[in-house]
């Protein structure tokens, strides 16, 4: 029989399994004191697996760098505004120019 692509591991799963072996639902079922010794390991209690989301880290370099870069960036702003509108003025009156 062939296994699933889904389960097959690959450098560790990514992702957090939703299907727990008998030996890994014993030992929560004992972390929880729902499993008493001499119980059959057969007919196991439903066990929830949790799904933690795993949140990226992110480094302190780049947010200080990131939080110079926005105010560059907003103090350069005005000055491209500027610079766009007297672009913007010199098209106009090169137009009027052509018009006469």
């Amino acid at each position: 029989m062939t296994m699933d692509k889904s389960l097959k591991s690959r450098a560790g799963l990514a992702r957090s399994r939703s299907v727990l072996n008998r030996a890994e639902r014993i030992q929560r079922l004992k972390t929880t004191d729902r499993w008493r010794e001499g119980d059959s390991p057969f007919g196991l209690a439903k066990v929830r697996v949790y799904k933690l989301a795993v949140k990226k880290k992110k480094k302190k370099e780049k947010e200080e760098e990131g939080a110079e870069g926005t105010e560059a960036a907003a103090a350069a702003a005005p000055a491209d505004t500027a610079k766009k509108e007297t672009k913007k003025e010199t098209k106009k009156q090169a137009g009027k120019k052509k018009k006469k």
